[in-house]
């Protein structure tokens, strides 16, 4: 008889949004008409931009016409699309080889795929609170998993633990769900501890299209020995709105060695196993981001969620409760009231309030205690459930 995979049954009994929409699902039954206010999961509400809708029709037509139709595309990606996203690098300082980029069909997928490269003997070095994707893909692949915590009096940004023995190292900068990010000085401790233990940084940039303060990198490869020890997956989901079209990229510098074997060479080796690539229609669309027009237009969007952000944490500021991110990052991180647990915070502020976001417990145990606001609902939501959360406060003598 076959044996299936017995880690599963090491996860949790569900998974954090799974259980969000239960409780949702539930209210809902029994206020059918109630209007909820999401501040939950990070999706999107704004349509993708012009540049992209244009040349996603474009290539549908080509699709079309026997002359410029596109079968199979190649398994690592189209190569004006991983030029478009070196060039994109370029414009930022970092020098990529095209080859050096691996388009996908979204970060989230990648992130799981990406453990192909790394034997499950290895142990995985996650900083808590954490997207709960990262321990769950290493419980199923039965890898070892460390945990180093943050809290608030290190901003939620901790430096390496020389204690710690680890291989893979999970940095997602700006975080999610604390909206937290890297200085320079802080993040270069982290490539030379990894440097200096041969181990791998799995470096998240989904949300670096946040980032507005110059001194903030967007990319580990901004930093000193950053090729010879990680790897960046990033996303068009919320730069660009892609959250339903799904697109992505992983930079993997061809510098980065281990044992005498390239996770580049490996990860071509891999693509062209496991995927027939990304299909045309989605990486022409993806290709007009990285155009000035794309770019320009991506950023207007971003604009409206960070005038949500404003619209919350000029909230949270008048009530005096403690918070980190918003300003580079789209999501909000706050100090439960009164003590609160953050899952009695959730059904507070869901029955009384309306109002949907994340627990902090979620995303590991230093989590509770905290909640995650998203900022890309729409702007006359966020409007209203910052005044349904100063009410909320204000009734509970805050």
């Amino acid at each position: 008889m076959i044996t299936l995979n017995t880690h599963y049954a090491e996860l949790k009994d569900s998974y954090l949004f799974y259980r969000i929409a239960q409780k949702v699902s539930a209210y809902l039954r029994e206020h059918p008409d109630t209007h909820l206010y999401r501040m939950g999961i990070g999706d999107v509400s704004l349509p993708l931009c012009g540049a992209v809708i244009r040349a996603l029709h474009e290539a549908v037509d080509d699709q079309a016409d026997k002359a410029r139709f596109h079968g199979y595309m190649p398994e690592c990606g189209a190569p004006f699309l991983r030029e478009a996203i070196a060039d994109h690098y370029a414009r930022r300082g970092v020098t990529l080889a095209p080859d050096e980029v691996f388009v996908s069909s979204g970060a989230s997928d990648e992130l799981g795929d990406i453990l192909d490269l790394f034997d499950c003997s290895s142990t995985a070095l996650v900083i808590e609170p954490a997207y709960p994707a990262y321990v769950d893909a290493n419980v199923l692949a039965g890898r070892r998993i460390l945990h180093l915590s943050s809290g608030e009096e290190n901003g939620f940004l901790p430096e390496p633990d020389e204690r710690l023995c680890a291989d893979l190292i999970y940095i997602c900068s700006p975080n999610n769900p604390t909206g937290a990010v890297f200085g320079r000085d802080k993040l270069q401790r982290w490539v030379d501890y990894a440097n200096h233990r041969g181990a791998v940084i799995l470096f998240d940039a989904a949300y670096e299209a946040f980032i507005e303060d110059p001194a903030l990198p967007h990319s580990i490869f901004e930093l000193d020995g950053a090729r010879t020890c990680a790897i960046e997956i990033c996303s068009l989901s919320k730069t660009a709105g892609f959250t339903g079209t799904r697109l992505g990229y992983t930079v993997i510098p061809k510098e980065l060695e281990r044992g005498g074997l390239r996770p580049n060479d490996m990860w071509v080796r891999n693509r062209t196993t496991k995927t027939n690539g990304v299909s045309y229609i989605l990486q022409k669309g993806g290709a007009a981001v990285f155009t000035p027009e794309g770019q320009r237009q991506v950023r207007e969007n971003i604009q409206v969620y960070k005038a949500n952000a404003k619209m919350l944490t000029d909230a949270l500021d008048a009530l005096g409760v403690w918070y980190c991110g918003g300003k580079n990052a789209p999501y909000i991180w706050m100090k439960c009231p009164e003590g609160m647990s953050s899952w009695a915070f959730f059904d507070r502020l869901l029955n009384e309030a309306q109002v949907i976001g994340t627990p902090g417990e979620g995303f590991g145990a230093c989590g509770e205690g905290y909640f995650r606001f998203s900022t890309f609902g729409s702007p006359e939501d966020t409007k209203e459930a910052a005044a349904r959360i100063r009410k909320l406060f204000a009734g509970m003598g805050k």
